[in-house]
């Protein structure tokens, strides 16, 4: 029986041929770490992020990343290796990527590229996400400033840019506020990560007083000379209590999952859009490690009562009055800041006594 005659059959009895089914090749996703995914901070977070998409979709997507990929030039050279190896869209993690991966995102206008903590959205193939980190620290300032007991309170700071700047005027003004005699210690890093750098500011802060220790850095190293110290700290980005049981007050932990897996799902269905969104608390970007039980339980219960306010909306932690370093007005009383001012804060507040380097 030749072909023309089985169709022909196939017809007369009105079957339907069917075409053979295809299965749809996977999404593929793509991240760009700026420290080590074995960091248990920063890059680790985000990574927890990628393998929450995996679990979510299964052989539907499949997932690359590259670690330590250094801010600057070179950091365009992985993004154009992830896009010329077929990703669909690629989500870069720090900072300084910006530049590079607006240079990238107009080379390759099919693909989509998110870029966290970034500022830099010139193509329209590029979303910016950010976490309120400044909620998460202003409650970790109430808890420092309540328990020091020194009054000194050491801050190891990576790099000087509005992120970072702003998440220690929050930390100060939240410790002030019930402590009038803390003071802060800022060393700068001018790294994300650097064990040995963090460890040798942790130790410094220490040798001037400082009896709790706060980080905007991503190893465990701070904690763990807190905790051969005596002295009490908090992490950075994920839950580092581990590293320090006895010294880990509680810590900011950022939480990417649901947001990559959003993002996924719409570049999936075909309904992704640039945006730029920034997300604290009340949307579970921003949460907590579990309270340290050297906490006072009803220390725990304010830190608790502020968390609820924040997200609420009842209390911001930049609220007036508050003035600059220089002791000039920056918010009246009951005004509080402007989301394009604490996303280009280049100023202390008054009582910090440190200077932010050029």
């Amino acid at each position: 029986m030749t072909l023309k005659t089985i169709l022909g059959a196939a017809t007369a009895l009105g079957l339907a041929l069917a075409a053979p089914a295809f299965a749809q090749d996977p999404t593929k996703v793509g991240f760009i770490y700026v420290g080590p995914v074995g960091d248990h901070g920063w890059s680790y977070t985000h990574d927890q992020g990628r393998l929450a998409v995996e679990a979510e979709f299964g052989d539907a997507v499949e997932t690359t990343y590259i670690e330590n990929v250094a801010e600057g030039p070179d950091a365009e050279r992985v993004i154009t290796q992830m896009a010329l190896g077929g990703a669909d869209i690629i989500f870069a993690t720090s900072f300084g990527y910006g530049p590079e991966m607006n240079n990238v995102a107009a080379r390759f206008p099919d693909i989509k590229f998110e870029h966290a903590t970034g500022y830099m959205q010139e193509q329209p193939n590029i979303s910016l996400y950010n976490a309120r980190f400044y909620e998460g620290r202003a409650v970790i300032g109430h808890i420092a400033g309540k328990m020091t007991e020194t009054n000194k309170v050491g801050y190891i700071a990576s790099f000087p840019i509005p992120e970072v700047i702003m998440g220690i005027n929050a930390a100060y003004l939240a410790a002030k506020a019930v402590n009038p005699d803390v003071e802060f210690s800022i060393i700068w890093a001018y790294s994300w990560y650097d064990p040995a750098q963090e460890a040798a500011a942790a130790e410094a802060l220490i040798e001037q007083g400082a009896d709790i220790i706060m980080q905007h850095t991503d190893s465990t190293a701070p904690l763990t000379v807190a905790q051969d110290a005596g002295v009490m700290g908090f992490g950075q980005a994920s839950d580092m209590s581990g590293f320090a049981p006895d010294s880990h007050l509680t810590g900011i932990v950022d939480v990417w999952a649901p947001y990559y897996i959003d993002r996924v799902k719409a570049v999936m269905d075909g309904t992704w859009e640039p945006v730029n969104v920034w997300h604290g608390i009340d949307e579970g970007m921003v949460g907590f490690a579990p309270f340290n039980d050297k906490i006072p339980a009803e220390l725990v219960a304010e830190a608790e009562g502020m968390i609820a306010a924040i997200a609420d909306g009842s209390f911001h932690p930049f609220t007036g009055p508050i003035n600059r370093q220089d002791g000039t007005p920056w918010l009246a009383e009951g005004e509080v800041a402007d989301d394009g001012t604490l996303l280009g804060m280049d100023f202390y507040v008054e009582g910090i006594t440190s200077e932010i380097p050029n």
